[in-house]
């Protein structure tokens, strides 16, 4: 199994950027899609940003598309999400998580990850991002 820790949250103000991180161990970690997820306060755990095995296909939810920049470090065994022009609604502790079943095609590994954020049973202690308004 993948063990996931997610470091680099923090407090900004609405308008700045964050960059987290997620370090992985796990000899499947080069071979498996990544996902990143949030969960605010009093709301449901939700998907944020995927990304393939390779990098070579990246997908996000539509309330962070054109904001957030999901990547991989395969020689480090990292996934960063890049979070710019922050909103005081992107305020929550986020997730990275994976799961090997999640291959195929596009359609099958987007709608896969997406459902991590109800089906998955592992979570890292996640890191804490506050935007400020």
């Amino acid at each position: 199994q993948v063990q996931l820790m997610e470091s680099g949250g923090g407090s900004v103000q609405a308008g700045g950027s964050l960059r987290i991180s997620c370090a992985a161990s796990g000899d499947t970690f080069s071979r498996n899609n990544m996902g990143w997820f949030r969960r605010a306060p009093g709301k449901d755990r939700e998907f944020v940003a995927a990304i393939y095995f390779n990098g070579a296909r990246t997908f996000y939810s539509d309330s962070v598309k054109g904001r957030f920049t999901i990547s991989r470090d395969l020689a480090k065994n990292m996934v960063f999400l890049q979070m710019n022009s922050l909103k005081p609604e992107d305020a929550a502790a986020y997730y990275c998580n994976t799961n090997p079943s999640c291959s195929g095609t596009y359609y099958v590994v987007i709608t896969c990850l997406r459902s991590l954020a109800q089906s998955a049973d592992y979570w890292g202690q996640g890191t804490q991002v506050t935007v400020s308004s």
